[in-house]
Protein backbone atom coordinates (compact mmCIF):
# COMPACT_ATOMS: atom_id res chain seq x y z
CA UNK A 1 0.00 0.00 0.00
CA UNK A 2 1.26 3.56 -1.05
CA UNK A 3 1.92 5.67 2.05
CA UNK A 4 -0.44 7.80 0.63
CA UNK A 5 -3.57 5.70 0.02
CA UNK A 6 -5.98 8.39 -1.00
CA UNK A 7 -4.57 11.86 -1.09
CA UNK A 8 -6.64 13.92 -2.39
CA UNK A 9 -7.34 18.25 -1.98
CA UNK A 10 -7.34 21.76 -4.24
CA UNK A 11 -4.82 23.94 -3.01
CA UNK A 12 -7.00 26.74 -2.34
CA UNK A 13 -7.40 26.90 1.55
CA UNK A 14 -10.41 29.37 1.97
CA UNK A 15 -11.52 29.64 -1.85
CA UNK A 16 -11.33 28.57 -5.09
CA UNK A 17 -10.50 30.53 -8.26
CA UNK A 18 -13.78 32.82 -8.92
CA UNK A 19 -14.98 31.33 -12.35
CA UNK A 20 -14.37 33.60 -15.49
CA UNK A 21 -15.60 32.61 -18.83
CA UNK A 22 -16.51 29.42 -19.45
CA UNK A 23 -14.60 27.22 -21.71
CA UNK A 24 -16.13 26.69 -25.30
CA UNK A 25 -16.07 22.73 -24.66
CA UNK A 26 -14.64 20.45 -21.83
CA UNK A 27 -11.01 20.79 -20.54
CA UNK A 28 -8.49 18.70 -22.43
CA UNK A 29 -6.69 17.30 -19.45
CA UNK A 30 -3.59 14.82 -19.69
CA UNK A 31 -1.86 13.11 -16.87
CA UNK A 32 1.60 12.49 -16.24
CA UNK A 33 1.96 9.28 -13.69
CA UNK A 34 -1.03 7.00 -13.83
CA UNK A 35 0.39 4.76 -10.67
CA UNK A 36 -2.39 3.78 -8.50
CA UNK A 37 -3.23 7.67 -6.95
CA UNK A 38 -3.04 8.85 -10.55
CA UNK A 39 -5.79 6.71 -11.86
CA UNK A 40 -7.59 7.31 -8.67
CA UNK A 41 -7.82 10.54 -10.11
CA UNK A 42 -9.09 10.08 -13.47
CA UNK A 43 -11.55 7.96 -12.79
CA UNK A 44 -12.43 10.87 -10.38
CA UNK A 45 -13.07 12.97 -13.17
CA UNK A 46 -14.02 10.76 -15.99
CA UNK A 47 -16.88 9.69 -13.90
CA UNK A 48 -17.77 13.20 -12.76
CA UNK A 49 -17.74 14.37 -16.82
CA UNK A 50 -16.27 18.08 -16.24
CA UNK A 51 -12.94 17.60 -18.22
CA UNK A 52 -11.95 15.46 -21.17
CA UNK A 53 -9.12 12.65 -21.13
CA UNK A 54 -7.39 13.31 -24.27
CA UNK A 55 -3.97 11.87 -22.97
CA UNK A 56 -2.14 9.35 -20.24
CA UNK A 57 2.09 9.66 -20.08
CA UNK A 58 4.35 7.34 -17.87
CA UNK A 59 7.36 5.74 -18.69
CA UNK A 60 5.76 2.11 -17.87
CA UNK A 61 3.73 0.75 -20.44
CA UNK A 62 1.80 -1.45 -18.38
CA UNK A 63 0.75 1.60 -16.71
CA UNK A 64 -0.42 3.29 -19.29
CA UNK A 65 -2.00 0.44 -20.70
CA UNK A 66 -3.96 -0.23 -17.31
CA UNK A 67 -4.64 3.68 -17.53
CA UNK A 68 -5.93 3.39 -21.33
CA UNK A 69 -8.67 0.65 -19.71
CA UNK A 70 -10.82 3.39 -18.10
CA UNK A 71 -9.91 6.03 -21.58
CA UNK A 72 -9.36 3.97 -23.99
CA UNK A 73 -9.47 6.94 -26.72
CA UNK A 74 -6.69 8.64 -24.76
CA UNK A 75 -3.42 8.73 -26.39
CA UNK A 76 -0.46 6.86 -24.73
CA UNK A 77 2.59 8.43 -23.93
CA UNK A 78 5.94 7.78 -22.63
CA UNK A 79 7.30 11.17 -22.13
CA UNK A 80 6.14 14.32 -20.78
CA UNK A 81 7.61 16.77 -24.04
CA UNK A 82 5.43 14.54 -26.22
CA UNK A 83 2.25 14.64 -23.67
CA UNK A 84 3.14 18.97 -23.80
CA UNK A 85 2.85 19.60 -27.74
CA UNK A 86 -0.49 18.29 -27.67
CA UNK A 87 -3.08 21.13 -27.12
CA UNK A 88 -3.94 20.62 -23.58
CA UNK A 89 -5.95 23.14 -21.00
CA UNK A 90 -4.80 21.16 -17.85
CA UNK A 91 -2.32 18.66 -16.65
CA UNK A 92 -2.43 16.37 -13.45
CA UNK A 93 0.86 15.19 -12.19
CA UNK A 94 1.29 12.14 -10.15
CA UNK A 95 4.77 11.85 -10.38
CA UNK A 96 7.81 10.88 -7.76
CA UNK A 97 8.08 13.93 -5.72
CA UNK A 98 11.26 15.36 -7.24
CA UNK A 99 9.98 15.52 -10.67
CA UNK A 100 6.53 17.72 -9.55
CA UNK A 101 8.39 21.29 -9.31
CA UNK A 102 9.83 21.17 -12.76
CA UNK A 103 7.02 19.45 -14.47
CA UNK A 104 4.84 21.76 -13.12
CA UNK A 105 6.39 24.97 -14.41
CA UNK A 106 6.81 23.36 -17.61
CA UNK A 107 3.11 22.74 -17.96
CA UNK A 108 2.20 26.36 -16.77
CA UNK A 109 5.24 27.98 -18.93
CA UNK A 110 3.32 26.28 -22.14
CA UNK A 111 -0.12 27.78 -20.76
CA UNK A 112 -1.39 24.61 -19.42
CA UNK A 113 -3.46 24.70 -15.67
CA UNK A 114 -1.66 22.14 -13.15
CA UNK A 115 -3.08 20.12 -10.63
CA UNK A 116 -0.39 18.05 -8.70
CA UNK A 117 0.14 15.34 -5.99
CA UNK A 118 1.88 16.31 -2.67
CA UNK A 119 4.19 17.74 -2.43
CA UNK A 120 3.79 20.55 -4.83
CA UNK A 121 7.73 20.74 -4.08
CA UNK A 122 10.76 19.48 -1.98
CA UNK A 123 11.13 22.66 -0.65
CA UNK A 124 9.67 26.11 0.28
CA UNK A 125 12.03 27.68 -2.28
CA UNK A 126 10.36 24.83 -4.69
CA UNK A 127 7.37 25.72 -3.88
CA UNK A 128 7.51 29.18 -4.10
CA UNK A 129 9.10 29.22 -7.94
CA UNK A 130 6.07 27.10 -8.75
CA UNK A 131 3.33 29.70 -7.25
CA UNK A 132 5.30 32.61 -8.83
CA UNK A 133 4.99 30.60 -12.76
CA UNK A 134 1.41 29.88 -11.76
CA UNK A 135 0.98 33.75 -10.93
CA UNK A 136 2.74 34.84 -14.28
CA UNK A 137 1.18 32.52 -16.53
CA UNK A 138 -2.25 33.49 -14.89
CA UNK A 139 -3.09 29.52 -14.81
CA UNK A 140 -5.13 27.46 -12.16
CA UNK A 141 -2.96 25.25 -9.75
CA UNK A 142 -3.93 23.29 -7.74
CA UNK A 143 -1.90 20.71 -5.25
CA UNK A 144 -3.46 17.27 -3.97
CA UNK A 145 -3.42 17.60 -0.30
CA UNK A 146 -6.94 15.68 0.40
CA UNK A 147 -7.60 15.85 4.05
CA UNK A 148 -9.49 19.35 3.62
CA UNK A 149 -12.24 17.62 1.52
CA UNK A 150 -13.40 14.92 3.73
CA UNK A 151 -16.94 15.70 5.52
CA UNK A 152 -15.18 14.89 9.25
CA UNK A 153 -12.24 17.60 8.83
CA UNK A 154 -14.98 20.15 7.05
CA UNK A 155 -17.54 19.70 10.22
CA UNK A 156 -14.35 20.05 12.27
CA UNK A 157 -13.16 23.85 10.65
CA UNK A 158 -16.96 25.12 10.64
CA UNK A 159 -16.61 24.49 14.62
CA UNK A 160 -13.61 26.43 15.03
CA UNK A 161 -14.24 28.72 12.38
CA UNK A 162 -17.71 29.64 14.21
CA UNK A 163 -15.94 29.84 17.58
CA UNK A 164 -18.17 26.95 19.01
CA UNK A 165 -15.29 25.38 20.92
CA UNK A 166 -13.68 29.11 21.93
CA UNK A 167 -9.97 30.01 21.26
CA UNK A 168 -8.41 27.02 20.09
CA UNK A 169 -4.86 26.60 22.00
CA UNK A 170 -3.54 23.25 21.75
CA UNK A 171 -3.68 21.01 18.32
CA UNK A 172 -2.54 17.42 18.09
CA UNK A 173 -2.16 16.20 14.89
CA UNK A 174 -1.18 12.30 14.30
CA UNK A 175 -0.57 10.37 11.41
CA UNK A 176 1.50 6.80 11.60
CA UNK A 177 1.36 4.49 8.52
CA UNK A 178 2.07 0.93 9.61
CA UNK A 179 2.62 -0.23 5.95
CA UNK A 180 4.99 2.69 5.20
CA UNK A 181 5.64 3.41 1.44
CA UNK A 182 5.82 0.83 -1.22
CA UNK A 183 7.84 2.65 -3.88
CA UNK A 184 11.64 2.70 -3.27
CA UNK A 185 12.30 6.26 -4.20
CA UNK A 186 10.15 7.14 -0.91
CA UNK A 187 13.37 6.33 0.31
CA UNK A 188 16.22 8.38 -1.30
CA UNK A 189 15.96 12.25 0.09
CA UNK A 190 17.00 13.54 -3.24
CA UNK A 191 14.20 12.18 -4.76
CA UNK A 192 11.51 12.33 -1.94
CA UNK A 193 12.64 15.47 -0.28
CA UNK A 194 12.31 13.53 3.21
CA UNK A 195 10.60 10.57 4.98
CA UNK A 196 7.49 10.77 6.90
CA UNK A 197 7.16 14.34 7.24
CA UNK A 198 6.96 15.23 4.04
CA UNK A 199 4.82 12.30 3.24
CA UNK A 200 2.60 12.10 5.78
CA UNK A 201 3.54 15.30 8.28
CA UNK A 202 2.52 17.63 5.20
CA UNK A 203 -0.81 16.75 5.32
CA UNK A 204 -1.52 17.48 8.94
CA UNK A 205 0.66 20.66 9.36
CA UNK A 206 -1.69 21.41 6.23
CA UNK A 207 -4.86 20.55 8.29
CA UNK A 208 -4.01 22.49 11.52
CA UNK A 209 -2.85 26.27 9.29
CA UNK A 210 -6.14 25.79 7.16
CA UNK A 211 -8.37 25.18 10.10
CA UNK A 212 -7.08 27.76 11.79
CA UNK A 213 -6.47 30.50 9.17
CA UNK A 214 -3.17 30.23 8.54
CA UNK A 215 -1.73 32.34 11.66
CA UNK A 216 2.10 33.16 11.52
CA UNK A 217 4.08 30.39 12.80
CA UNK A 218 6.54 31.84 15.48
CA UNK A 219 8.91 28.66 16.21
CA UNK A 220 9.57 25.03 15.39
CA UNK A 221 11.48 22.16 17.23
CA UNK A 222 11.56 18.79 15.82
CA UNK A 223 13.49 15.62 16.56
CA UNK A 224 13.66 12.80 13.65
CA UNK A 225 14.38 9.11 13.64
CA UNK A 226 15.48 6.77 11.28
CA UNK A 227 15.26 2.83 12.29
CA UNK A 228 14.85 3.77 15.73
CA UNK A 229 18.65 6.36 15.76
CA UNK A 230 18.29 10.01 15.82
CA UNK A 231 18.74 11.05 12.39
CA UNK A 232 21.18 13.91 11.90
CA UNK A 233 20.46 15.70 8.64
CA UNK A 234 21.43 16.31 5.98
CA UNK A 235 21.67 12.50 5.71
CA UNK A 236 21.93 9.67 2.95
CA UNK A 237 18.97 7.94 5.13
CA UNK A 238 15.15 9.29 5.58
CA UNK A 239 13.23 9.51 8.87
CA UNK A 240 10.62 7.09 9.85
CA UNK A 241 9.46 9.16 12.61
CA UNK A 242 9.35 12.35 13.80
CA UNK A 243 7.59 14.70 16.32
CA UNK A 244 7.43 18.29 15.98
CA UNK A 245 5.94 21.28 17.85
CA UNK A 246 5.05 24.38 16.44
CA UNK A 247 4.15 27.51 18.67
CA UNK A 248 1.94 29.72 16.40
CA UNK A 249 2.00 33.69 17.01
CA UNK A 250 -1.66 33.65 18.33
CA UNK A 251 -0.06 31.68 21.52
CA UNK A 252 -1.98 28.28 20.05
CA UNK A 253 0.69 24.96 20.62
CA UNK A 254 0.36 22.76 17.77
CA UNK A 255 2.03 18.94 18.18
CA UNK A 256 2.72 16.38 15.86
CA UNK A 257 3.85 13.16 15.32
CA UNK A 258 4.14 10.81 12.33
CA UNK A 259 5.72 7.80 11.24
CA UNK A 260 6.37 4.70 8.51
CA UNK A 261 6.02 1.11 9.81
CA UNK A 262 5.56 2.11 13.52
CA UNK A 263 3.86 -0.88 15.43
CA UNK A 264 0.72 0.88 15.71
CA UNK A 265 -1.58 -2.79 15.88
CA UNK A 266 -3.25 -1.30 13.12
CA UNK A 267 -3.01 0.14 9.12
CA UNK A 268 -3.28 3.76 10.28
CA UNK A 269 -3.66 6.09 12.78
CA UNK A 270 -4.85 9.58 11.41
CA UNK A 271 -5.97 12.26 13.87
CA UNK A 272 -6.22 16.23 14.33
CA UNK A 273 -7.51 16.97 17.70
CA UNK A 274 -8.58 20.23 18.51
CA UNK A 275 -8.35 21.95 21.97
CA UNK A 276 -10.61 24.69 22.72
CA UNK A 277 -11.22 26.97 25.61
CA UNK A 278 -14.65 26.55 25.56
CA UNK A 279 -14.41 22.47 24.47
CA UNK A 280 -12.66 20.85 21.39
CA UNK A 281 -13.25 19.13 18.24
CA UNK A 282 -11.55 16.17 16.68
CA UNK A 283 -11.08 13.94 12.94
CA UNK A 284 -10.27 10.84 13.41
CA UNK A 285 -10.06 7.34 11.34
CA UNK A 286 -11.25 4.05 12.27
CA UNK A 287 -10.39 1.07 12.91
CA UNK A 288 -6.68 1.70 11.54
CA UNK A 289 -8.79 2.45 8.09
CA UNK A 290 -7.30 5.37 5.74
CA UNK A 291 -10.57 6.07 4.27
CA UNK A 292 -13.01 6.26 6.97
CA UNK A 293 -13.22 8.87 9.00
CA UNK A 294 -15.52 10.28 12.00
CA UNK A 295 -15.68 13.73 13.67
CA UNK A 296 -17.15 14.48 16.97
CA UNK A 297 -17.16 17.77 18.90
CA UNK A 298 -16.10 17.33 22.88
CA UNK A 299 -17.60 19.15 26.29
CA UNK A 300 -16.71 17.77 28.95
CA UNK A 301 -16.48 14.07 29.46
CA UNK A 302 -19.22 14.37 26.03
CA UNK A 303 -18.21 13.07 22.57
CA UNK A 304 -21.22 14.49 20.08
CA UNK A 305 -20.73 13.14 16.14
CA UNK A 306 -20.56 15.62 13.66
CA UNK A 307 -19.64 13.09 10.70
CA UNK A 308 -19.83 9.65 10.39
CA UNK A 309 -19.09 6.92 7.19
CA UNK A 310 -19.75 6.26 4.44
CA UNK A 311 -18.17 9.77 2.76
CA UNK A 312 -16.80 9.34 -0.61
CA UNK A 313 -14.16 12.15 -0.56
CA UNK A 314 -11.16 10.47 -2.70
CA UNK A 315 -11.53 12.30 -5.71
CA UNK A 316 -13.15 15.34 -5.01
CA UNK A 317 -10.31 18.21 -5.24
CA UNK A 318 -9.39 16.54 -8.63
CA UNK A 319 -12.94 17.05 -9.84
CA UNK A 320 -13.32 20.42 -7.62
CA UNK A 321 -10.09 21.53 -10.00
CA UNK A 322 -11.28 20.44 -13.01
CA UNK A 323 -14.93 21.94 -12.94
CA UNK A 324 -12.97 25.62 -12.14
CA UNK A 325 -11.04 24.71 -14.89
CA UNK A 326 -14.03 24.39 -16.69
CA UNK A 327 -15.50 27.34 -15.64
CA UNK A 328 -12.97 29.44 -16.64
CA UNK A 329 -10.86 30.03 -13.40
CA UNK A 330 -7.51 31.26 -13.63
CA UNK A 331 -4.91 31.78 -10.89
CA UNK A 332 -6.10 31.96 -7.52
CA UNK A 333 -4.06 33.95 -5.27
CA UNK A 334 -4.72 31.67 -1.91
CA UNK A 335 -2.70 29.00 -3.39
CA UNK A 336 0.39 31.15 -2.07
CA UNK A 337 -0.41 29.51 1.05
CA UNK A 338 1.15 26.36 0.37
CA UNK A 339 4.60 28.18 0.53
CA UNK A 340 3.23 28.58 4.41
CA UNK A 341 3.17 24.58 4.81
CA UNK A 342 6.33 24.25 2.66
CA UNK A 343 7.68 26.64 5.35
CA UNK A 344 7.16 24.98 8.51
CA UNK A 345 8.57 20.96 6.87
CA UNK A 346 11.89 23.20 5.99
CA UNK A 347 12.15 24.31 9.52
CA UNK A 348 10.96 20.66 11.03
CA UNK A 349 14.32 19.30 8.68
CA UNK A 350 16.86 21.96 10.31
CA UNK A 351 15.82 21.29 13.44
Amino acid sequence: MSADPIAVMEAAPHTTSSPRTRMPHRPRLGFLGVGWIGRNRMEAIAMDGAAEIVAIADADAQMRDAARELEPGAASLASIDALLDLPLDGLVIATPSALHAQQAEAALARGIAVFCQKPLARTSAETRSVIDAARRADRLLGVDLSYRRTQAMQRVRECVEAGTIGEVYAVDLVFHNAYGPDKPWFRDPKLSGGGCVIDLGIHMVDLALWTLGFPRVQSVSSSLHAGGRKLVLPSAEVEDHAVAQLELANGCVVRLACSWNLPAGRDAVIEAHFHGTRGGAAMRNIDGSFYDFIAERFEGTRALPLAVPPDAWGGRAAVHWARVLAAGGRFDPEVARLAQVAEVLDAIYAR
